[in-house]
C-alpha cells in the first residue's frame, strides 16, 4: 500500500479509502462498540493504525482483519493526541485526564507518565494536542489552560513553559520536520509562532517571531507542510487557510480552501507537501491540490444519521515506509 488514507468520525467507523478513486476500500465498522474517534496517527513503516477512541488507543494492523492487535488502556478521560516516535516502537499519547503517557508497543505497557495538572475538576490541565520533537527527545504539549510545555524525555519533566495568550486556550501545535520552529493556534484563531534555537545557544529556547489572527472564529488545527513552506489552519469557519512561511517567518495568507459545508477538524498533508486532506463535520473527508486550491477528490461514507455528524480525524502516509 503505497498511500494510505484512513479517517474516523463520530458515527464509530475507521474507514480505509483510495486515495485517488475515492473508492472507501476496508471499513472498520465497529459494531456495537461505543466511543468516537477521537485522532488517528500511521506508523512510520506503514503496519500499524493507532485510533484514539475515547478514553482507550486502539492499535490496528493496517493490511489485515478488523480486530484491534491491542487496546492501551490508562487514561481516565478522552484522548485527543496520538502520535508515533520515529521508530514505530513507541506510542505517545495526550488525553483529558491532564496526562501524558508514553507506551512501548511492544509490551504494550506504559513506560511513563507526565502529569500536566490535576483531572477532574481541574478542567484548564485538559490535554488538547501533543507532539513529538523531530529529536525524539522532546514532546510539546498544549492544555485548556493556555499552556504550552516542552517535556525532556531524558530527563523527565517540564522543562519549558509558554503561555502566548494568557488562559486562552491553546488547540493545536505543530512542529516543523527541520526542528526550526513552533507553530501554536487557540480558541480564538489567533496562531503563534516561536523559532527554536539550540539549547546550547545564550538565545531562548523558543523565540517569539511573530503572531496572526488566522480565522475570526474557533481554530481546531493548525499543521506545518513537511517541507516547513506551509502552515495549513482549520477551522469552525468551514474553510482551511494555506499560509506560506518566508525564511524571516514572515506568515502570507496563499488560498482559502472552500468546500466544506460544516467545522473542519483535522488535516494531513502528503509527504511531497503538494496535497492535503481535511476532514469535517459535513460528514466528508477532501483531498486538495495545494498548487491551485482546489478539491481534487472528495471521500463520502460517514454515517450522516449520527449526531454529530462528523468526520472529525483523518491521517495520510504517502511517503517511504
Amino acid at each position: 500500500m503505497s498511500v494510505i488514507l484512513v479517517t474516523g468520525s463520530y458515527d464509530h467507523e475507521i474507514r480505509f479509502w483510495e486515495a485517488w478513486s475515492g473508492i472507501c476500500s476496508r471499513t472498520i465498522a465497529r459494531s456495537g462498540e461505543s466511543g468516537q474517534v477521537n485522532r488517528l496517527a500511521i506508523s512510520p513503516d506503514k503496519r500499524l493504525l493507532a485510533a484514539a477512541i475515547h478514553k482507550k488507543v486502539y492499535i490496528y494492523e493496517i493490511t489485515s482483519a478488523s480486530t484491534p492487535l491491542t487496546c492501551l488502556d490508562a487514561h481516565t478521560n478522552n484522548v485527543t493526541s496520538v502520535s508515533f516516535h520515529s521508530e514505530g516502537k513507541w506510542l505517545v499519547t495526550g488525553s483529558e485526564d491532564g496526562t501524558i503517557r508514553i507506551w512501548d508497543l511492544r509490551s504494550t505497557q506504559v513506560h511513563r507518565t507526565y502529569d500536566n495538572g490535576a483531572p477532574g475538576k481541574f478542567y484548564p490541565f485538559f490535554l488538547n494536542d501533543v507532539c513529538v520533537h523531530p529529536n525524539q527527545g522532546e514532546l510539546i504539549s498544549c492544555d485548556q489552560a493556555g499552556c504550552i510545555k516542552q517535556w525532556d524525555l531524558s530527563e523527565n519533566l517540564c522543562s519549558h513553559e509558554l503561555t502566548p495568550a494568557g488562559d486562552v486556550p491553546i488547540r493545536s501545535v505543530s512542529l516543523a520536520s527541520d526542528g526550526s520552529c513552533l507553530v501554536a493556534g487557540n480558541n480564538k484563531g489567533k496562531c503563534y509562532v516561536w523559532k527554536i534555537n539550540e539549547e546550547k545557544s545564550d538565545l531562548p529556547r523558543y523565540q517569539a517571531v511573530t503572531k496572526f489572527s488566522a480565522h475570526k472564529k474557533y481554530l481546531t488545527r493548525v499543521l506545518l507542510s513537511p517541507d516547513v513552506k506551509y502552515l495549513a489552519t482549520c477551522s469552525a469557519d468551514t474553510t482551511v487557510k494555506i499560509w506560506s512561511i518566508s525564511q524571516n517567518y514572515e506568515f502570507r495568507q496563499e488560498k482559502v480552501l472552500q468546500g466544506h459545508q460544516r467545522w473542519v477538524w483535522d488535516c494531513a498533508f502528503s509527504a511531497d507537501s503538494a496535497y492535503l486532506v481535511t476532514a469535517s463535520s459535513d460528514h466528508t473527508a477532501r483531498l486538495w491540490e495545494m498548487a491551485s486550491g482546489e478539491t481534487v477528490r472528495q471521500y463520502n461514507g460517514h454515517h450522516k444519521g449520527e449526531t454529530p455528524p462528523a468526520a472529525v480525524c483523518c491521517a495520510l502516509h504517502d511517503g517511504a515506509g
